[in-house]
């Protein structure tokens, strides 16, 4: 029982000087893109990246959902943007952030497959960074895709917990290949 107390205090104590990663994404609205035929949503909370940060402490990032890109009433090629928008505040908490972005394309029988380059290849791995801040993806058009997170990793530096959380915030944004 002692133990079990020992445990439950020491929980009490730790569990405030967390933060939680929980991603924010946000696009442009057809209105807002050079290309009205094509529709951007952002993934729901529940399907987003998350991470546990604690000081000092090296970690990682599991996979989640950012962006849906449906381009289906749209036949040319499109260019995306996604942007790290907050990296200046993110700096004074991490001293790396590192997520392994890909792209997923909707087969005919509504699954989500890995996206492929024209001749078949597998798309390159694309990271993501603090330092970088944007990846970019030249995707055919006439498809449905997703944006998401596969995996990635982080140190954080020691910081004390005020009640804020460290939370990247991703903007995704299309225009004409």
């Amino acid at each position: 029982m002692r133990k079990f107390l020992k445990f439950i205090i020491i929980s009490i104590i730790i569990l405030p000087a967390a933060a939680w990663l929980t991603s924010v994404a946000y696009g442009q609205t057809s209105a807002d893109s050079a290309l009205p035929d094509v529709r951007i949503e952002a993934a729901p909370l529940s399907a987003a990246p998350s991470a546990t940060f604690y000081g000092n402490a090296i970690g990682s990032v599991t996979p989640g959902d950012l962006f849906y890109v449906d381009s289906v009433n749209s036949t040319p090629d499109i260019s995306v943007n996604l942007y790290i928008t907050n990296a200046d505040q993110l700096i004074h908490y991490l001293r790396y952030l590192t997520l392994k972005v890909a792209v997923y394309c909707q087969n005919p029988e509504g699954q989500w497959e890995r996206l492929l380059l024209t001749d078949g290849s597998a798309y390159p791995d694309t990271f993501l960074t603090l330092r970088n801040g944007l990846v970019t993806f030249n995707l055919p058009g006439a498809a449905r895709y997703k944006v998401a997170v596969e995996s990635g990793c982080f140190y954080c530096l020691s910081f004390r917990s005020n009640g804020e959380e460290i939370m990247p915030l991703f903007y995704l944004e299309l225009d004409s290949a």
